[in-house]
């Protein structure tokens, strides 16, 4: 078992519990899978909590529990727990973009938005936070993220949400590749975790191809804008890679949409011809300006192109990928399970889905043990290790083609 998920001389600073609201039900079952896993495989802490009191509850069948945010006809709700959280260290979890979820208000339906989503889980802490030992708040999509800064006469939504969980008594709040991770300067003295998922994007590309050769002749990283490029360096110097940048021309005079429409996309980088490209950012919202990079870089002459996000969203569907698909401009598009992903979308050829259940279980579990949470942070060496496992494995299929021929 891998040292990441083991703990051989710590304890757990209260006994687990999971809290997985209606939007994420799914994701936190997995998760919930990984941490029992974990912990029945660390046979040394299963010994000793056999004979203590500290060790209570370390080897649940499940740390889910159960709890519910029912509504009235006229659109109010109320959180609601089914089981005692006193004493323990509990993790709330919640997707805010899972727009699947319904409720009846003056008798017509309507979609769960952000702005509920983030309401039930403030309902729930409301109902906790008087009894739990710690509250910590699992939120992959950072409520508001794209509501990070001020212009003007506007709101800052992404600051005043996390000022008002910490002054709830939220302890920690654990979010995935925020579109802006200097928000956390609203909570200075509050704990904030942002996590990145390269090693899982990795190794879902190495799952789908086979036949990738991983140098500067062959590979490149492309950042979609300016605001892509830390993403984009850290997987070039990893893959040991060029990279290049699309800047984004814009048209301030407009506002379409809520935003300024782009108005054309200026490449700045290096030759991409016959070259594998992954472009590599946060999220895919309408995924108009991610179609318009694939395209121009089919344009000049790249070969298969590869869109990597953490958050597919697809707020305008699938079409125009369908469409981008079948004239090649995409080979294909890998978005982790962090948000709510509609069956259409799985179904899809172009599709590929980066598991992240098992880094948010091992995130959990090192925090419920309160030690650093620097060697499951960065993936540095774990992605070196998939690298060099898949150029063997390359190298053993070339020999193994050579002696059939």
């Amino acid at each position: 078992m891998s040292i990441d998920y083991s703990f051989k001389d710590t304890i757990p600073i209260a006994p687990l519990k999971i809290c997985a609201l209606d939007s994420c039900k799914e994701f936190a079952k997995k998760v919930d899978e990984h941490i029992v896993t974990f912990r029945r495989n660390d046979t040394e802490e299963l010994l000793k909590a056999k004979d203590s009191v500290k060790f209570r509850g370390y080897d649940n069948d499940s740390y889910l529990i159960s709890s519910k945010c029912p509504r009235f006809s006229s659109g109010e709700a109320k959180g609601q727990l089914n089981e005692s959280v006193r004493g323990s260290d509990l993790f709330i979890m919640t997707d805010v973009m899972n727009y699947s979820i319904t409720y009846n208000m003056f008798g017509h339906v309507n979609h769960m938005s952000p702005d509920d989503h983030y309401q039930d889980m403030k309902r729930i802490i409301a109902a906790s936070i008087a009894n739990a030992h710690r509250v910590s708040v699992i939120m992959p999509f950072l409520y508001e993220s794209r509501q990070h800064r001020r212009t003007k006469r506007e709101s800052l939504d992404c600051a005043l949400a996390l000022e008002e969980l910490v002054n709830m008594g939220v302890s920690n709040i654990v979010t995935f590749d925020a579109h802006d991770p200097r928000v956390q300067n609203a909570i200075p003295l509050h704990g904030f975790d942002n996590f990145q998922p390269p090693y899982q994007f990795i190794k879902a590309i190495f799952d789908r191809d086979k036949d990738l050769t991983i140098d500067k002749d062959h590979l490149m990283i492309i950042s979609p804008d300016e605001g892509a490029m830390g993403r984009a360096v850290y997987f070039a110097n990893n893959l040991g890679v060029d990279m290049g940048m699309f800047y984004k021309r814009r048209d301030y005079s407009k506002v379409v949409d809520g935003r300024n429409p782009i108005v054309a996309h200026e490449f700045l980088g290096g030759s991409v011809e016959g070259k594998t490209v992954i472009i590599i950012d946060d999220m895919i919202a309408s995924g108009e300006s991610m179609l318009d990079t694939a395209r121009e870089l089919k344009e000049m002459k790249a070969g298969k192109v590869i869109i990597c996000c953490t958050f597919g969203l697809f707020t305008c569907g699938l079409e125009k990928f369908d469409e981008f698909y079948e004239k090649g401009y995409i080979d294909y598009v890998v978005t982790t399970n962090l948000n709510y992903r509609p069956q259409a979308l799985l179904d899809r050829e172009w599709y590929i889905e980066a598991d992240m259940t098992k880094f948010t279980a091992a995130i959990i579990n090192t925090l419920n043990h309160d030690v650093p949470i620097s060697q499951i942070a960065d993936p540095t060496k774990k992605i070196q290790k998939i690298i060099e496992r898949y150029n063997d494995e390359q190298q053993k299929r070339y020999h193994q083609i050579k002696l059939d021929l």
